[in-house]
């Protein structure tokens, strides 16, 4: 029989996945489960994360003998510092460690010229794809220090808009520049400390809860084309880091 070890190479480690509960989240949480690690999930709806939580255990169900990984469910609102702060209490209480972080929560709002977006949306978007981010560095960053982690990971997932100009999207592609800035420059704050932090910028992807009207699904970058960029990262060899990964389609939808 082959060893679970060597087919799940993340065996032992703790990975958080923000907006796990559907779309690029959900997929991601899937492949980290899949690579061994106990995966926790967070979001705002507790009924999606369930459900992410049950197809983990189903998928654990028919690969038990390559070593899947379990989960956890905690709500939490990565754009109130208190709700991040209750998540990383209690990820230290419950595993006294976390390797990888996958920033992933964000949200886009209908589009528009900028000088007609109300600035409650504006809020909204940055407050989300950007503090929030902060948000979870902040307040988990420092258990990934503590614990030692051999190769702690943070991961934030931005987006072609953050390397384009996007008429009609200019506070999603704020919030996504201001992501990809800040992913560079902590990147280099937490080298020292064995944690490697990298982005994925993917253009479009289509889900059932983000469809592109227009664009042909099929020739679409899918969900598990960006969870499995994120496998590549957590799987690097040691000695070197994949610090941002660009993510396009083959053949233009």
């Amino acid at each position: 029989m082959t060893s679970t070890t060597s087919n799940s190479p993340l065996v032992g480690q703790v990975a958080v996945v923000t907006g796990a509960g559907r779309g690029i989240g959900k997929a991601i949480a899937l492949t980290l489960a899949e690579l061994g690690s106990h995966t926790v999930l967070c979001g705002r709806s507790r009924q999606a994360l369930e459900q992410t939580a049950a197809d983990i255990q189903n998928s654990g169900g028919q690969n038990s003998g390559r070593g899947a990984g379990k989960s956890s469910v905690i709500e939490c609102d990565v754009t109130d510092l208190h709700s991040v702060e209750s998540l990383a209490e209690r990820i230290e209480r419950t595993f006294q460690r976390l390797d990888i972080l996958v920033n992933n929560a964000g949200i886009g709002v209908p589009g528009g010229p900028l000088h007609q977006l109300a600035p409650d949306d504006w809020d909204r978007v940055l407050n989300t794809n950007l503090r929030g981010v902060y948000y979870c560095i902040r307040s988990l960053a420092p258990l990934m220090i503590n614990s030692k982690a051999r190769n702690g990971h943070i991961i934030n997932i931005s987006s072609l808009a953050g390397k384009n100009a996007l008429p009609n999207g200019a506070a999603y592609a704020a919030s996504k520049w201001g992501l990809n800035g800040l992913s560079y420059s902590v990147a280099e704050e937490l080298r020292a400390h064995n944690i490697r932090v990298s982005v994925i910028c993917p253009g479009s992807v289509h889900t059932e809860f983000s469809p592109h009207p227009g664009k042909n699904a099929e020739k679409m970058l899918q969900a598990a084309d960006v969870a499995h960029a994120v496998a590549m990262i957590v799987t690097q060899a040691p000695q070197s880091f994949a610090s941002e990964i660009l993510l396009r389609p083959t053949r233009k939808p």
